[in-house]
């Protein structure tokens, strides 16, 4: 099992940066990481996603170039960078994880949830 507490969410200007994290406890080793972002009115959509061995990082096309997703093993969490906010970057954020190896961008096929951190961009 893993339990997943994300953070550092707040407002921001556009073209401002946040950086997200999700501190993790239980098992980590095998899991694959993710964040997923909804909007009010909107699907629950991919961000980016991590497996935690290899780090290896795969990226939505919506914010390829500007997030940047990484893991620090001491402190047993993963991070989200956002740079280059623009405003349809507005949305709750949540860290995700899950022991298999399928599908990395459905939402629904993640088993563990942080509780949502907000991230407003608004000038």
């Amino acid at each position: 099992q893993v339990q997943l507490v994300d953070s550092g969410g707040g407002l921001v200007q556009p073209g401002g940066s946040l950086r997200l994290s999700c501190a993790a406890s239980g098992r980590t080793f095998s899991t694959t990481m993710g964040w997923f972002r909804q909007a009010p009115g909107k699907e629950r959509e991919f961000v980016a996603a991590m497996r935690w061995s290899s780090a290896n990082t795969y990226y939505a096309d919506s914010v390829k170039g500007r997030f940047t997703m990484s893991r620090d093993n001491a402190k047993n969490t993963v991070s989200l960078q956002m740079n280059s906010l623009k405003p349809e970057d507005t949305a709750v954020y949540y860290c995700a994880a899950k022991y298999s190896s399928g599908n990395l961008v459905r939402w629904d096929d993640y088993d563990y949830w942080g509780q949502g951190t907000q991230v407003t961009v608004s000038s």
